[in-house]
């Protein structure tokens, strides 16, 4: 039987027996539970604030040419206006006398191009061939008109041709005719030459620009 005015002593486990923690340790027991237990929320980072506006990087632009800003020396390749001299070979087959022959020479054309103008190409050429089987040869004085079709340009030409000859004088005509800037020059043209009638060829000039102001 155990009486009401004994306290009664906790009951302890184990072989050694277990000292009474006192006040100051059990306030350090308290801190050390409350500090880990608080730790791990405060270590996280807080998230942003909804009402707090995102900073996006500042991009620099340069600013734009001014007034006095040196132009470049150089006009941009794509842009081909200008003032061209254009030399190189000629080569063409002629129907002439109800017969067939070709012709080779060369010729010098000189063109102002203006691409985005309706009248693209305007210009003189001047050129000189000889036959091969007639013997002699002409000479030819054109006047060159184009614009850009389909992306190339394209043009007529027209003007008076000398005809000559080792065994005649030399007889007076003109000719009128198509042509079209592919690299090459291909080109077709009818004419009438004196005492010789008409005649029709059709060529290719290979331009060389040789000048461009």
């Amino acid at each position: 039987m155990c009486r009401d005015d004994i306290a009664v002593k906790p009951v302890h486990w184990g072989l050694r027996p277990h000292a009474s923690p006192g006040p100051w340790r059990r306030i350090a027991l308290a801190s050390t539970v409350y500090v880990g237990w608080i730790g791990p929320a405060t270590a996280q980072p807080a998230p942003p604030s909804p009402a707090s506006p995102a900073i996006a990087p500042a991009v620099v632009r340069a600013p734009p040419p001014g007034p006095g800003s040196p132009a470049s020396p150089h006009p941009p390749s794509v842009d081909l206006d200008g003032t061209y001299l254009w030399l190189g070979p000629i080569g063409a087959a002629s129907r002439i006398a109800a017969q067939w022959d070709s012709t080779f020479g060369a010729d010098a054309a000189l063109l102002v191009i203006r691409e985005r103008s309706p009248l693209g190409a305007v210009g003189v050429d001047l050129g000189a061939s000889r036959w091969s089987e007639r013997g002699g040869g002409r000479v030819w004085v054109d006047g060159i008109l184009g614009t850009r079709l389909a992306g190339s340009m394209m043009g007529i030409s027209l003007g008076p041709i000398l005809e000559l000859s080792d065994l005649a004088h030399p007889r007076l005509g003109g000719t009128i005719g198509v042509w079209g800037f592919l690299g090459i020059t291909p080109f077709a043209r009818v004419g009438g030459v004196r005492d010789l009638g008409m005649f029709a060829e059709i060529g290719i000039h290979i331009a060389l620009p040789v000048l461009r102001r």
